[in-house]
């Protein structure tokens, strides 16, 4: 079985949580007994998180050989410049060494589809911020933010709007769907 889960924002990428107090986690969500996350998505990023009961196909998802692609809606602070896109498509180096090339496009503003976050993104009135796509085929901690980081454009909000050939698309946040086909 694979599930479809949009996650919400501080949401964590487990069934329990041991802190005190304790935080919102998938327990609350996802009814579906014997799935687990195939990878994660950070406590502070939104978006697609796929559930599996197959380890092989967990696996197949999450193993940084099989370079699955995974695709995101950042909203960063600043106006990203040519430059700054090309660095993030040919390789951002990071402390734990270089990225693979990624593809990054400057959108035109906030999607259409993009539900309200809560809480909203705080803004500063006197620095702009825009939305990006970016695509990679990797999964170290914190990447995407490291990467945007590493050039100058801070994240704001982070989404993941696809994995492999699964897509966010129509599914509504702490919703999940059964997928039929794998990514």
């Amino acid at each position: 079985m694979l599930l479809a889960f949009n996650k919400p924002f501080n949401v964590l990428c487990q069934f329990t949580d041991r802190s005190s107090p304790p935080r919102r986690t998938l327990a609350e969500f996802v009814a579906q007994p014997n799935v687990y996350p195939a990878g994660r998505l950070d406590y502070d990023s939104e978006g697609l998180l796929l559930l599996t009961d197959d380890g092989k196909l967990a696996q197949r998802l999450t193993d940084p050989k099989f370079k699955v692609e995974k695709t995101y809606l950042v909203q960063v602070e600043g106006e990203p410049s040519d430059v700054q896109l090309s660095q993030l498509r040919k390789s951002v180096l990071l402390n734990d060494g270089p990225t693979l090339p990624a593809r990054a496009t400057r959108l035109a503003g906030m999607p259409d589809w993009l539900w309200p976050r809560d809480p909203p993104v705080r803004l500063r009135k006197s620095v702009p911020d825009a939305f990006i796509e970016l695509t990679i085929r990797e999964g170290r901690n914190r990447q995407v933010r490291r990467m945007t980081a590493a050039v100058d454009l801070p994240t704001l909000r982070l989404v993941r709007m696809r994995i492999g050939n699964v897509a966010l698309a129509g599914l509504a946040p702490g919703a999940t769907r059964v997928e039929t086909t794998a990514p």
